[in-house]
């Protein structure tokens, strides 16, 4: 009898766990400002080691040519959440249905300005030349005027020339058409490497600065808060992850962004301590991209930086 009870227990118990509703899954549609930067490839491993996962999120990724194509993207609710620039948050101010959810990175540490093997010898020589960048009013345009504006020459003192995807910027460099690229570590690293360009700028001096942000459009957040919250606990997990586990990042980042293992070792180096542990928007980084959006024209007055992004959705310190 006693057995008998055991396993009558047993199936009732095995009956309640097959009913039980598996936990909710969702499906965010997540987009890089650009393919090849490795400051994005926390979306490719945090996908790839579980982490968003593990947090109730199963990540569409795809990838567009500068952050005013990802801005396009989240207004015509192609996709969910952009991960883009901090100046990028001027199209907010212009419409954009969107809000910035975290600042995932400061200074810029990712990106410089190469120029051809032959080019500018330094900074002084970049007056009137024809310096390339993704889009207008993005990240890159503004370390280009800043640059510029440095100099003395005001913030357009060099000629900024917008053309999008790194593969026709590369071309552009090659032929002659245009003197310089801001473009990320790894590639300019690569570019050297093979002898075809030469690093002549750094920003990291640019201590207070959003380099990067997570966005989130209007609608997600007023529908689902919670898919956010675990994308956001997922990304978190994921550089905590990175700044342990070096070998393992860079395996996974070489073939996000199709550059070998040198390369991305040596750039893992130098961008990694750029990186949030907790997302927070620091005020006096804030304040500088309030004033770059006067200085580049992309808006006419420094707008209320606190319309701009939210850190409800943020873990728990």
């Amino acid at each position: 009898m006693g057995n008998r009870i055991v396993t009558l227990l047993a199936a009732a118990l095995a009956g309640t766990l097959i009913a039980a509703p598996a936990q909710a899954v969702e499906t965010l549609r997540v987009a890089k400002a650009v393919p090849e930067a490795f400051s994005f490839t926390p979306l490719d491993i945090g996908i790839r080691k579980g982490f968003f996962a593990k947090n109730g999120v199963e990540v569409e990724a795809s990838a567009f040519a500068g952050d005013a194509k990802l801005q396009q993207a989240m207004t015509a609710n192609s996709i969910d959440m952009g991960i883009g620039s901090g100046p990028g948050m001027a199209f907010i101010v212009k419409g954009s249905p969107v809000k910035a959810v975290a600042a995932m990175a400061g200074p810029p540490l990712l990106l410089a300005i190469v120029v051809r093997p032959d080019g500018a010898k330094s900074v002084a020589e970049l007056k009137s030349k024809k310096i390339s960048v993704s889009t207008a009013g993005s990240l890159t345009y503004w370390l280009v005027s800043e640059t510029s504006r440095r100099q003395g020459w005001g913030p357009q003192g060099i000629d900024i020339q917008p053309m999008g995807a790194m593969s026709g910027q590369i071309a552009a460099l090659k032929r002659g058409d245009i003197d310089g690229i801001v473009m990320d570590l790894s590639t300019a690293f690569d570019l050297e490497s093979r002898g075809e360009g030469r690093i002549l700028v750094r920003f990291g001096d640019l201590q207070d600065f959003i380099v990067h942000v997570i966005y989130a459009t209007d609608a997600l957040i007023a529908t689902r808060p919670d898919a956010i919250r675990g994308f956001l606990r997922g990304w978190f997990q994921t550089i905590a992850f990175m700044r342990k586990n070096k070998a393992e990042t860079v395996a996974i980042a070489k073939d996000a962004i199709g550059k070998d293992a040198a390369i991305v070792g040596r750039t893992y180096d130098e961008v990694m301590p750029m990186f949030s542990d907790d997302g927070r928007f620091k005020p006096s980084a804030l304040k500088v991209l309030e004033k770059s959006f006067v200085e580049l024209n992309t808006l006419p007055a420094e707008p209320d930086m606190s319309k701009l992004y939210t850190e409800a959705f943020l873990p728990a310190k």
